[in-house]
């Protein structure tokens, strides 16, 4: 995935939106795989929301998402605990909640700094 398959990036690429706003959206996704690889647009979107649906229901399940070369996504259980209300000083308690964090793997961090390695 190394030809910006994802978009932005890529000078050749119509997603400028995506570079020019600084956000990837889900339609400038299926675009990108619809011009890309060569799939219909209806093709594209089907496989974009099944990624994302096998991903929601598996997290939703408490499972850790594993993307070799990208991330993991992983659920944690935080307890609950007190907290302030900043405006009034008034203690209150912080409910019990599931949060979603994301890990970035080695490979996508080498790439998000390989710039400013070279800076230094």
């Amino acid at each position: 995935m190394s030809d910006q398959v994802f978009g932005g990036a890529n000078p050749e690429s119509n997603t400028e939106s995506a570079s020019s706003s600084g956000t990837l959206t889900k339609a400038e996704l299926i675009e990108s795989i619809y011009e890309k690889i060569g799939f219909s647009k209806k093709e594209a979107s089907d496989i974009v929301e099944l990624v994302f649906e096998t991903l929601k229901t598996t997290l939703e399940g408490g499972e850790k998402v594993k993307i070799s070369g990208f991330g993991n996504f992983v659920v944690r259980e935080k307890r609950p605990r007190v907290g302030r209300n900043p405006q009034t000083g008034e203690e209150i308690e912080i409910s019990a909640r599931r949060v979603l964090t994301f890990k970035p793997s080695q490979v996508l961090k080498a790439a998000l700094n390989k710039d400013s390695d070279s800076e230094s």
